[in-house]
């Protein structure tokens, strides 16, 4: 191997033990956020939990913000890439059906990078370190389902009293959610018998559907 071919095979390999530690602050993090909250959770803390000084973190990220910025972001981005591989789907009601069963797949699937995207207190900062605004990381997720419910409002499919494209949004997005948060937070408790949570999220959603459309059988 010449001394070119040595270098690129050095550098590839620095590159690649860079993203791999980058990758574990960000699971650390993501980890200590959900248990002890964002607000408690020091750049320290994280270090201690891979075993990393706090200066070899600063390396990294340059502050909690900015962590939390790129953990936002790759965790909704995660979420918008599940939801668009549905596919497009012509019908806006199947599709809202399957958008439904495609975030529950992930929330279930991955379910620390839910916890912390809905089930923590997190007031992330929206500009970056040159001071350029953040797009909403949860802005394409939420506008593939709004565009989706905006498409079957205007087909005339739902009925006439349901015509707010963002309340219906979020009625269904949100029966979603409880059936998930409920879930994650209460299935041990002796007293209650949950069902499995894909099927319920299914049946909310046939359930859902059939009672807003405007000619359901």
């Amino acid at each position: 191997m010449n001394t070119s071919a040595i270098r690129t095979a050095s550098l590839a390999r620095r590159e690649r033990q860079k993203a791999e530690t980058r990758q574990a602050i960000l699971d650390a993090a993501r980890e200590l956020f959900v248990t002890d909250g964002v607000e408690a959770t020091t750049m320290r803390a994280i270090a201690a939990k891979i075993g990393y000084t706090p200066t070899a973190i600063y390396h990294h990220f340059r502050d909690k913000d900015a962590l939390i910025v790129e953990l936002c972001m790759a965790d909704f981005t995660a979420l918008g890439q599940a939801m668009y591989k549905i596919g497009r789907i012509e019908d806006p009601v199947e599709r809202l059906r399957r958008m439904g069963l495609a975030y529950t797949d992930f929330a279930l699937d991955n379910q620390s990078q839910y916890r912390f995207m809905f089930m923590t207190s997190l007031k992330h900062p929206m500009v970056d370190a040159a001071g350029n605004i953040v797009k909403s990381p949860d802005e394409d997720a939420y506008g593939f389902l709004l565009q989706t419910v905006t498409e079957g409002i205007e087909k005339g499919v739902y009925r006439p009293e349901l015509s707010d494209a963002p309340e219906l949004a979020q009625m269904f997005w949100g029966g979603i959610h409880g059936i998930i948060s409920l879930w994650f937070t209460h299935c041990n408790e002796p007293h209650i018998v949950f069902r499995d949570p894909r099927e319920t999220v299914r049946t909310m959603c046939d359930a859902m559907i059939r009672g807003s459309l405007r000619n359901s059988a």
